[in-house]
């Protein structure tokens, strides 16, 4: 009787089950926190961007000066001039050689580095203080040892060398190809004190498996822990492309100054020398298009060529 009166009963007197409210990161009331983050980001990097851009149609000496609309002469005066054409073979060229030598050597160091030889963390410091020496300090200290009497030029007669002595920073030949030696100096151990602690996280045994069935250090390296790590070499291939795209010029100002002539002067000076030192911002801000446009197809093509096997379209 007692089932069946349950069974009878009108669903309107059943009891209700109301779903609690969801809370939690997805809050509204949460969500509001983040409109402070959103100004901000509007503010200062989507406002920049598109004054960039504005920049770039108007004919302007400066603050001081009063702008006028230039349309799309300040395009045409780029891409008339044969400075931009160098620039843009000058930095082709430092991103060609600087990323392919450091990606590699920086994860054959943070291998190594992970394996924690005899005085790795002598090994680590060493690997990261060039790195966090200032640009200045830098500039100064391979203005001393590149100078014609400097240090380079002074070992290389000591071993009898006296041919190849040449005077680094002023020959055209040797200036640009000395910047990118020095950008490889400043971040080849840097990033591979980064691989050496994305490298600590992998399982070890899956390392030690690969040892214990016969594959070498080398083949270790390669087959088994890059590509457990590829998603990482992706980022970091990406920031210092970017890194060396963008942030050329204050090592060129200090050194070189883009030459002699044309020899060294990369985007990102030419963005600097035209904007500060000629005083001609709508052309410095297109060559500014020019590197927002470089570094979005730079990172669309290391994105496809670092794709992880997992991310391979079926």
């Amino acid at each position: 009787m007692s089932s069946t009166s349950t069974l009878a009963r009108p669903a309107a007197a059943r009891p209700t089950r109301t779903r609690p409210r969801k809370r939690g990161l997805h809050s509204p009331r949460v969500l509001w926190l983040a409109v402070p983050s959103l100004v901000w980001f509007a503010v200062f990097a989507v406002g920049p961007l598109a004054a960039m851009f504005v920049i770039a149609t108007l004919r302007w000496k400066g603050l001081l000066y009063e702008p006028t609309y230039a349309g799309t002469e300040n395009i045409t005066k780029v891409f008339d001039d044969p400075t931009f054409y160098a620039a843009i073979r000058n930095s082709a060229v430092q991103v060609a050689v600087a990323i392919p030598l450091m990606i590699p050597l920086s994860f054959m160091l943070g291998y190594h580095l992970n394996s924690r030889p005899r005085g790795y963390r002598i090994l680590s410091i060493l690997y990261f203080s060039p790195g966090l020496i200032s640009i200045s300090v830098t500039g100064m200290v391979f203005y001393g040892v590149l100078s014609p009497d400097g240090g380079v030029n002074g070992a290389l007669r000591a071993a009898g060398l006296d041919t190849w002595a040449t005077a680094w920073l002023a020959d055209p030949s040797t200036a640009l190809a000395t910047l990118i030696a020095i950008d490889l100096w400043r971040g080849i151990g840097w990033t591979a004190v980064l691989f050496a602690a994305r490298l600590a996280s992998l399982p070890a045994d899956v390392l030690e498996a690969a040892r214990i069935d016969g594959a070498g250090r080398f083949r270790t390296m390669w087959q088994i822990a890059f590509p457990m790590v590829k998603d990482y070499v992706r980022t970091l291939t990406m920031l210092q492309y970017l890194w060396t795209l963008f942030t050329s010029a204050a090592l060129i100002l200090l050194l070189t100054k883009g030459g002699p002539g044309t020899s060294s002067t990369t985007l990102s000076y030419l963005v600097y020398a035209k904007a500060f030192a000629q005083r001609d911002l709508g052309y410095s801000q297109v060559v500014g298009v020019v590197l927002l446009l470089l570094g979005i197809a730079g990172m669309a093509l290391i994105h496809v060529l670092l794709r992880s096997p997992r991310e391979n379209p079926r």
